[in-house]
């Protein structure tokens, strides 16, 4: 496995802490809110993009341990937040096992010290375009049984790859090494012919050198021949939609057409490994 240092250079930006910025977290530093203001000056609608996703990985994860999956890996992690994975999966079963992976050092000691007193769960601080070195770590590897179905999951994190680093093969990667019925969620920035997607990918790009958008059909290209869960790939703002305060039992009825251009930036689906 490669030297990590623990050793935090403030002068960069960090992808993990901007989205830790944009929902409204403590964990950040000067240049991290430099980009987050942008969006929210600039772009104001990217907050509710940041709320989207991480309520569709919620329902995501909820799903997916309704369907009887107990251990999950998430894959670029990011900074601990309300609703964490192993949260909303220790909800259905308290044996629930999660392996957090992110590059980002302050991940790690932010995630050591949540789950200090959980031996259901770790952090490991990892490239995720180093898959064998994730599959491999001792800690991830004490912690899930990859002959049982595993959860993996890429929540905004596949956008940050460029075309050559091969998104796709790395879902294939990992579909290949889990057990059949094994689940990936996927949510992912999509293309639009709008000036907020054209400057939001700018800046992205401008600020860490990496990172695409990609349309509708690039994205569901990610999951190559698993087999899409209901509803497909959809909004992160439709995806599973539950009621909300006021709506009781009644179904939430909510298209595309109601949404704002902002949420309709990010999209998300749920597959099953056959």
């Amino acid at each position: 496995m490669a030297d990590r240092t623990t050793e935090v250079d403030q002068s960069q930006p960090s992808i993990a802490r901007v989205y830790d910025y944009l929902l409204g977290g403590k964990d950040n530093y000067a240049v991290d809110r430099e980009i987050g203001d942008f969006f929210i000056n600039d772009l104001p609608g990217s907050v509710a993009i940041a709320s989207a996703n991480r309520q569709a990985l919620v329902r995501a994860v909820d799903a997916m341990a309704r369907d009887g999956i107990r251990q999950f890996v998430d894959l670029g992690s990011g900074l601990p937040t309300a609703d964490n994975v192993h949260q909303v999966a220790q909800r259905h079963s308290a044996d629930a096992r999660v392996a957090y992976v992110d590059s980002d050092p302050i991940v790690l000691a932010h995630g050591h010290a949540l789950l200090a007193t959980d031996d259901r769960t770790t952090v490991i601080q990892a490239d995720l375009r180093e898959p064998e070195e994730i599959y491999d770590h001792p800690e991830v590897r004490n912690l899930i049984d990859f002959d049982e179905p595993v959860g993996v999951v890429f929540s905004a994190v596949l956008h940050h790859l460029n075309d050559a680093e091969r998104p796709a093969d790395l879902v294939r990667w990992w579909m290949e090494r889990v057990s059949s019925d094994s689940r990936v969620y996927i949510s992912h920035f999509r293309s639009g012919e709008n000036e907020q997607t054209r400057l939001a990918e700018q800046k992205l790009q401008g600020s860490f050198g990496r990172g695409r958008w990609r349309t509708d059909e690039e994205v569901i290209g990610l999951f190559g021949d698993l087999e899409l869960l209901e509803p497909g790939l959809v909004h992160c703002s439709l995806w599973r939609r539950e009621p909300g305060p006021g709506d009781g039992d009644a179904e939430v009825d909510v298209h595309e057409g109601d949404l704002t251009v902002w949420e309709q930036l990010i999209s998300c689906a749920l597959a099953r490994n056959p």
